[in-house]
């Protein structure tokens, strides 16, 4: 495949970011506040996504699987990642529960589009084209888009956790009082 070394390098810059999270999680003094906590767990979840759909081409790549059969199988394993991975951290994670139960979607929209609008949904229309055939000439062009889509998507939320600007967009109070609701335990 050649484009091999693109891919392992979009990989190694969504794993920087999970090493950010993580450190800014581990550094961060005391418990930060449930809004915080999320954006956190939702920087390193995205760019766990990235590396997984920045790898799958390799990976199945080195099976001898090309064209459009290549990108077909990438694209299906991106979007279940991503939407079905999404699923599950979003159930493991109680601040995001907790987060969810004080911002409804009429509350959160804005911000949940001006991150999507950029980032997820343009990826998921690429990804899209690539399983429909539509461009066979340009599928891994639109898969590299995709996954540095997504990428883009763990730096906005990264850029919203440092300089708390997602505060007004999530329809939240500048310092995010009012997320902290208690989450019932499981």
């Amino acid at each position: 495949m050649p484009d091999t070394e693109l891919f392992l390098s979009l990989a190694e810059i969504a794993g920087v970011f999970v090493g950010f999270g993580a450190l800014i999680a581990l550094r961060s003094s005391g418990p930060g506040d449930t809004f915080d906590v999320l954006v956190i767990g939702m920087v390193v979840w995205f760019a766990i996504a990235v590396v997984i759909i920045a790898l799958a081409p390799v990976a199945v790549g080195g099976f001898g699987v090309t064209g459009h059969t290549l990108w077909l199988a990438c694209s299906v394993i991106a979007l279940l990642v991503f939407f079905a991975g999404d699923e599950v951290v979003g159930r493991a994670s109680t601040e995001r529960q907790a987060f969810l139960a004080a911002a409804p979607l009429r509350r959160r929209w804005k911000g949940e589009l001006a991150t999507g609008a950029v980032s997820w949904i343009p990826a998921t229309v690429a990804l899209g084209l690539v399983i429909l055939g539509v461009l066979p000439e340009q599928e891994a062009a639109l898969y590299f888009l995709a996954a540095a889509l997504l990428l883009l998507g763990a730096a906005l939320l990264l850029l919203q956790s440092v300089f708390r600007v997602g505060f007004a967009a999530w329809g939240l109070p500048r310092g995010g009082e009012g997320v902290d609701a208690p989450v019932a335990p499981r």
